[in-house]
């Protein structure tokens, strides 16, 4: 035998659980779920940081600041604006993100064909895996994104949810639902790249510092401990790849910038901000994310577990 054949031999086949369309819906249920409850609970944040970048009498404000700012000016229920389209969007475009995640990782592992294989290329794997589920995903979540920020950038634009989606409808049609698609795929992919990859590395580097022997005994303490540590990580990391596009996602959503293309109209904008522009709200931005990551990871284990959904594919390096 030739030692590329032992090589070949010698390859261990992939161990790929065989999720059926009852584990799809429950990987879908719950990362609905997970996703409504974040966001939904970030939405003061989330109305702060939008002002701070789109309105003029925000500028040079903190998260500090310009949350006294709203409270004093508008009252206090105005950090709740927008949050109809928030849960609603959110709901529909968590669960396709997650599903297709577990659903897209699986597929590229199969391509891989054996363990060693997927390993090598794990790191295009969760890339692949967690672009592909976003592009699907933020068709669900772009006309539900635009009528959240006109909600909270114009006052008095719309009393909730259906009112403002109608006028934007009616006003500007698809072409104003989906104005913007390509800045929402700008912002959205590197999140969910941020999210995901950088969460299964975190782990990988936690579990190859421990023997299985260790992995299996570890209290519930401890691997809640090890999913907070590696969302807070994730988070951040999702934070500041996406911050350039969501501060021009808001400004489209907004009718700023010159008419032409997405493309032109994005270049504009980009150039007008500059770098430090591009980067402004990031504090309380990466607060939010880092909230966000780490609660969804949480909630949507706990919430497969409950559904008794299996645990998803794992394709981490293991210690030689």
């Amino acid at each position: 035998m030739s030692s590329h054949e032992k090589q070949v031999a010698a390859r261990r086949p992939f161990a790929i659980p065989p999720f059926t369309p009852a584990n799809y819906q429950s990987f879908f249920l719950a990362g609905a779920i997970c996703c409504t409850l974040s966001h939904g609970a970030m939405t003061p944040i989330d109305v702060v940081k939008t002002r701070i970048q789109i309105d003029p009498t925000f500028k040079g404000l903190g998260f500090v600041s310009g949350t006294r700012q709203i409270i004093t000016n508008e009252g206090a229920s105005t950090l709740l604006t927008g949050f109809g389209p928030t849960a609603v969007g959110y709901f529909v475009q968590g669960g396709a993100k997650f599903a297709g995640y577990e659903f897209w990782k699986k597929e590229f592992a199969e391509v891989a064909g054996d363990q060693e294989t997927a390993v090598l290329h794990r790191t295009a794997i969760y890339l692949g895996a967690a672009s592909i589920a976003e592009f699907f995903a933020d068709i669900l979540l772009t006309p539900l994104e635009a009528t959240r920020i006109r909600l909270v950038s114009e006052r008095n634009y719309a009393t909730g949810l259906i009112s403002g989606f109608t006028r934007l409808a009616r006003e500007g049609g698809l072409r104003e639902l989906y104005a913007g698609f390509l800045p929402i795929l700008c912002k959205q992919i590197p999140y969910a790249i941020g999210q995901f990859t950088v969460n299964e590395f975190c782990h990988e580097v936690i579990y190859r510092n421990m023997s299985p022997s260790t992995r299996a005994s570890l209290s519930p303490t401890s691997n809640l401990v090890i999913a907070l540590g590696s969302g807070i990580t994730a988070g951040f990391a999702a934070a500041i790849l996406s911050q350039p596009a969501d501060t021009l996602l808001s400004q489209i959503n907004k009718g700023h910038g010159p008419k032409g293309s997405m493309v032109y109209r994005l270049g504009y904008l980009a150039r007008e901000a500059g770098v430090r522009g591009l980067f402004v709200g990031l504090g309380p931005r990466m607060i939010m994310t880092a909230g966000l990551v780490s609660s969804q990871f949480l909630m949507y284990g706990a919430i497969k577990r409950a559904l008794g959904a299996p645990p998803g594919l794992e394709i981490h390096k293991e210690v030689k």
